[in-house]
């Protein structure tokens, strides 16, 4: 009975914390974005090569890559021209032909921005935010952008890749929490708290541990983020949403290594939702920092065969103040940071708030640099 009493009380603060005291705000429910990409049925109808193509929403990505690489580039770009939204969020696909395609649907977006943003039929606050679109995607066809996932439905979301994936001998991918998307993914505020920032960085200190070595970062936001710290960043069901997501997007890099993941604050339950299908192929670390818990009760209750690792909290971030608990669908259980949950743990000597742990000249942002660098034998943990 005391420990049912416990659960309750518990459970009791994270809902007092959910509905907004301290001044956190009760955000709205989001509807998360699920399936395939748009253009999809276009692309199902397509029968130009003869035979149907790999259906987006069924195909396995290593399918995928296999039908790819049945083409000649004459077809793949083709394919790519005609179907931009469908083979730049294809996983399996070409990397370099993701890029390719993603840039046509970001050009052909930002001129339906424009088009909004000058209709003067539509409302003003509309065409401001037509207009704030349009900037957006211009920003993203900067020179130098490797864009490597792009669906502009809902509050959008995205991947973007940093260095030269295919040469790359050491990778990272970077799993975001809430308040991330289209509008916040290269956000200058709070820049350690943005895929690109935290991607960014990570790379510039793997960068300065071994400048010999290859390495490619992406930053992920590929899964609808809650917003602010109502009932979706109290529950799993976003982090349900996106964890098939995540799982697809790793199997279809294609890469030679299995990279290392970093999955911060929510993205920690994305991380842990989607741990059980990662192997190490997929992944040959998982890296959960400022995490709320995984809905699990211990490391090895993840089912993964990527090592895990948890990063430990500082003292000024507020994830420490959320109850470690499951339950009536609140909460996300056990601290990874714990000593029963079972992690490697992560020193996180610098960092500085619960967006801190990517900052430069912390002990976290250089002990992260060495996990992604060991290809499975770092030693950070103490």
């Amino acid at each position: 009975m005391g420990r049912f009493k416990r659960s309750l009380i518990a459970a009791a603060l994270t809902a007092t914390v959910v509905a907004g005291t301290a001044g956190w705000a009760v955000a709205d429910e989001q509807t998360a974005v699920t399936g395939p990409p748009a253009g999809t049925a276009a692309w199902r109808a397509d029968h130009s090569l003869g035979r149907e193509l790999p259906d987006p929403a069924t195909a396995a990505p290593r399918d995928v890559a296999a039908f790819f690489a049945g083409l000649g580039e004459t077809r793949r770009h083709e394919l790519a021209a005609r179907h931009p939204l469908v083979v730049g969020n294809l996983d399996g696909a070409p990397v370099p032909l993701r890029y390719e395609a993603n840039a046509r649907a970001i050009t052909a977006e930002r001129a339906a921005a424009r088009a909004r943003a000058a209709d003067p039929d539509l409302p003003r606050g509309e065409r401001e935010r037509a207009r704030a679109q349009a900037d957006r995607c211009s920003r993203l066809l900067a020179p130098g952008r490797q864009i490597l996932a792009f669906d502009p439905r809902g509050r959008g979301q995205l991947a973007e890749v940093y260095g030269d994936w295919a040469a790359a001998r050491r990778t990272a991918v970077v799993v975001p929490g809430s308040d991330i998307d289209l509008a916040s993914f290269d956000r200058t505020k709070d820049r350690y708290g943005t895929p690109a920032g935290m991607a960014a960085s990570l790379r510039a200190e793997m960068t300065r541990q071994a400048p010999g070595t290859p390495n490619a970062v992406i930053a992920w936001a590929g899964y609808t983020t809650p917003v602010g710290l109502g009932l979706d960043a109290a529950t799993g069901r976003l982090a349900a949403a996106g964890a098939p997501r995540l799982e697809r997007f790793l199997a279809g890099l294609g890469a030679s290594h299995a990279p290392a993941v970093f999955c911060h604050s929510y993205g920690s339950v994305v991380c842990g939702l989607a741990a059980h299908a990662l192997d190490g192929n997929t992944a040959g670390d998982l890296v959960l920092l400022g995490s709320p818990g995984v809905r699990a009760d211990t490391a090895a209750g993840l089912h993964t065969g990527a090592r895990v690792w948890a990063v430990r909290r500082n003292g000024a971030d507020w994830i420490g103040k959320v109850p470690n608990v499951e339950l009536f669908g609140l909460g996300h259980g056990a601290d990874p940071t714990g000593a029963s949950f079972g992690a490697r743990l992560v020193p996180s000597t610098g960092a500085r708030g619960h967006t801190g742990y990517f900052a430069p000249g912390t002990e976290s942002l250089r002990s992260f640099a060495e996990i992604a660098l060991s290809g499975g034998e770092a030693a950070v943990g103490r």
